[in-house]
């Protein structure tokens, strides 16, 4: 329960790069294959690592909220140019 928050917005930012590989054209059939093996690394380090980084649960919530809102922010910054060519 102390991770679920990183649960929920890792999930949003998996969305996030999902439309960046997307935007950027790249080949979907390799992006699935690195996005498998990103969450089987992130499974095993997290099934192994859990009772160990229980007691820096506060740290590890903020630096990763920290990735996702910088992540987020990049994201929206490279499509800005792309939805201001569709303007009047």
């Amino acid at each position: 329960m102390h991770f679920l928050p990183l649960l929920v917005f890792g999930n949003i930012e998996n969305l996030i790069l999902a439309a960046q590989g997307v935007a950027a054209h790249v080949d979907p059939v390799g992006l699935a294959i690195l996005s498998f093996i990103a969450v089987f690394c992130w499974l095993f380090i997290g099934t192994f690592g859990t009772k160990v980084a229980m007691k820096y649960a506060r740290i590890i919530n903020f630096i990763g909220g920290l990735a996702i809102f910088i992540l987020g922010i990049q994201a929206m910054a490279g499509a800005i140019p792309g939805m201001l060519a569709f303007l009047p």
